[in-house]
């Protein structure tokens, strides 16, 4: 192949550094000094000669891309940093685009179909109104509880034996608490205790 037609004018400095001989290649050393490689079958030394020089201009082709490559994203973040763009915005960004695009996606839609679907089903609608009514026989029945516990609550209020347990818890507490109003039972803990006007030191 002619290297001009593979020569990529990328405007590199280091573009055409690289050797066009083998002269740089390392040779094999065995025990007699230089061996030659050893050929795949059907391939013969002018090819594989020729093979080994495009496979150099190709690498350094790649180098020099990689280069331009590491010069551009230096540039491009350069251009994003005067225009205010830091990586957290782009981030958004990306975020929102990719909500946008699933949103429009053909699964999403179809999930989406399916749910309504569903929502406006014979099915759903009658579920729904089994429990509705679910629900509001057990509000009933908890209400129709409550009231039967505040009525036996009331039933045993009025019943001899609570008003007789009633008529001793107040007799104790008007034995306990009236005797110290009155002032004619134990006296008030102050009492106990008077100051006295001197020490005995």
């Amino acid at each position: 192949m002619d290297s001009a037609s593979q020569d990529i004018n990328l405007n590199s400095p280091n573009k055409g550094l690289g050797s066009d001989s083998l002269s740089e290649m390392p040779a094999e050393r065995g025990a007699s000094g230089v061996t030659p490689v050893t050929l795949p079958p059907g391939l013969t030394e002018e090819e594989a000669e020729e093979l080994r020089l495009e496979l150099t201009k190709v690498e350094e082709e790649i180098q020099t891309l990689r280069q331009v490559l590491l010069a551009k994203e230096r540039h491009a973040s350069e251009l994003k940093r005067k225009l205010g763009l830091s990586p957290l915005s782009e981030l958004k960004q990306n975020i929102s685009k990719g909500w946008q695009d699933v949103q429009t996606s053909n699964a999403y839609l179809s999930a989406s179909a399916t749910l309504d679907d569903i929502a406006h089903s014979e099915v759903y609608k009658k579920t729904q109104e089994t429990l509705s009514q679910a629900g509001q026989k057990t509000s009933a029945a908890f209400s129709t509880v409550g009231s039967a516990i505040t009525r036996k609550l009331g039933d045993m209020r009025n019943s001899p034996t609570f008003k007789s347990f009633e008529d001793k818890v107040g007799n104790i507490k008007s034995k306990v608490v009236g005797g110290r109003t009155n002032g004619d039972g134990v006296p008030p803990p102050t009492d106990s205790n008077p100051v006295q006007d001197k020490a005995p030191f």
